[in-house]
C-alpha cells in the first residue's frame, strides 16, 4: 500500500528515515514495517540506546554472556550496539541495494566522549566501518569544531558519514566544505568517489526551543511575533545554501566523477511546543535531495494529516527577513549556535554515561553469581 511516505520520495524526493532503532524493534518486524510503510532509513544515537538497553529484558541474555566472559560494560555495549546495527543493516540491505546506494542507511554514533578529539574520531569511525563490514552503515561525527577535520579525513577515507549536532549556517558551510575537500582528496589519489554517501543533520525543533526562550526573556510585541519562526527559516534558507554549494564548475568536476551530493538531513524534527502544529517541521521542509528522520509519533502524524508538497524551496525571502528580523530584536543567534552545540554534546554523554551504569549495575549481578 502507498503512504503518504512513499509520496515523500517519489513525488518530492526526500527521504523519509526513522529516528529510533532497538532489538525488539528488528526481531519483532517492527522495522521491517516501517520500510513496508515507506521509511527509507534509520538513525541512532546514545539517548536512543539508552532507552533501548535499559527498557525491558532484550539485552540481558546478551550482556550476562559479555559479562561472564570478562569484558567491561563499556566494551560490552559497543558489541551490543554493533550488533544491532549489523541486523538493522541487514533489514534494510535491500533497499540499500535497489536505490544504487542512496538509501537504507543505518547510523552508528561514535562515542559522545570524542566529541572535542579530532584524532580518536577518525579512529573510531574508521573501526566502526572496518568492524561492522556493512556497506549501508553511516557513522555519525558531531559538527564541533574538532569534528570537521574529522568529516573531511574520514571521507577521503570513502566512507560514510552522517554530520550531527549541526546548529548553524556557519558551520554547515564548513561541513560542506569538508565534504567536497575530503572528495576532492580522495579523487586526486585515484580512488573511487561513486559510491561514498553523506548527510549533514540540522538539529531543527532545539533552535525553536532555544530561540523562542530568548524571544520570550526580551518580551516585545515584535519579539514575541517571531515564536516558533527561527527553526523553519533556518532551514530553508541551509536548504538555499546546499543547492548554491552543489552546483557550478567545483561540484561539476566532482560530479563528473560519479560523486552524489551531501543530503541536508532535518533531524529534532518532532514539535517541542505543544502550541505548534505536530507535522510543522516535516510540511515545511520537504524538497529534492533531502532526508528527514523522525521519531514514530512524528512518522505517525505525517501518516495521518501531513501534506507531501515540495516546501523547502518556498518563501525563501521570507525566511531572510526572519532569520534578519530574529537579530534586530536581540536574538544572538550565533551564541544560539554555540549553546545548543555545547548541550547537545553534553546531553549525548549524559545518555552514554547514564547507559553505562545502568548496565554495570546489571552486568554487577552477574559478576557476583
Amino acid at each position: 500500500m502507498t503512504t503518504s511516505l512513499h509520496d515523500l520520495f517519489t513525488r518530492c524526493g526526500q527521504s523519509p528515515w526513522l529516528d529510533n532503532l532497538s532489538r525488539d524493534a528488528v526481531i519483532d518486524g517492527t522495522l521491517a514495517e516501517w520500510l513496508d510503510r515507506g521509511v527509507r532509513g534509520v538513525t541512532s544515537n546514545p539517548s536512543i540506546f539508552q532507552k533501548a538497553m535499559t527498557a525491558g529484558d532484550a539485552y540481558d541474555d546478551q550482556l550476562r554472556s559479555l559479562t561472564e566472559a570478562g569484558s567491561s560494560t563499556e566494551d560490552a555495549y559497543w558489541t551490543m550496539a554493533a550488533d544491532d546495527i549489523i541486523a538493522a543493516c541487514g533489514v534494510l540491505r535491500g533497499l540499500f541495494e535497489q536505490s544504487g546506494g542512496n538509501d537504507g542507511f543505518v547510523s552508528l554514533e561514535v562515542s559522545p566522549l570524542l566529541a572535542r578529539d579530532t584524532a580518536a574520531t577518525v579512529r573510531d569511525a574508521l573501526g566502526f566501518h572496518e568492524q561492522l563490514g556493512q556497506p549501508n552503515l553511516m557513522v555519525k561525527i558531531p559538527a564541533t569544531t574538532e569534528g570537521v577535520p574529522a568529516i573531511r579525513d574520514v571521507i577521503a577515507q570513502g566512507r560514510n558519514v552522517n554530520v550531527t549536532l549541526i546548529f548553524s549556517l556557519e558551520r554547515y558551510a564548513e561541513v560542506m566544505e569538508a565534504y567536497l575537500t575530503g572528495l576532492e582528496t580522495r579523487a586526486a589519489a585515484g580512488e573511487d568517489i561513486s559510491g561514498v554517501r553523506s548527510v549533514g543533520s540540522f538539529f531543527i525543533s532545539r533552535v525553536d526551543t532555544e530561540v523562542d526562550r530568548r524571544l520570550d526573556a526580551i518580551g516585545s510585541p515584535e519579539a514575541l511575533a517571531l515564536k516558533g519562526t527561527a527553526a523553519v527559516a533556518q532551514g530553508k534558507l541551509a536548504y538555499d545554501r546546499f543547492r548554491q554549494t552543489f552546483s557550478g564548475p567545483r561540484w561539476e568536476a566532482l560530479a563528473a566523477k560519479g560523486a552524489c551530493v551531501q543530503r541536508p538531513l532535518w533531524a529534532s524534527t518532532s514539535t517541542k511546543n505543544p502550541a505548534l502544529p505536530d507535522t510543522l517541521y516535516v510540511d515545511t521542509l520537504i524538497g529534492p535531495d533531502t532526508v528527514n528522520t523522525m521519531p514514530e509519533v512524528t512518522l505517525e502524524a505525517f501518516l495521518d494529516h501531513g501534506t507531501a508538497a515540495h516546501a523547502v524551496d518556498k518563501g525563501l525571502d521570507d525566511a531572510t527577513a526572519t532569520w534578519s528580523a530574529l537579530g534586530g530584536v536581540g536574538v544572538d543567534l550565533d551564541d544560539v549556535a554555540r549553546v545548543l552545540e555545547d548541550e547537545g554534546v553534553a546531553a549525548f554523554a549524559k545518555a552514554y554515561d547514564e547507559l553505562l551504569t545502568a548496565l554495570d549495575a546489571k552486568a554487577e549481578t552477574y559478576r557476583s553469581r
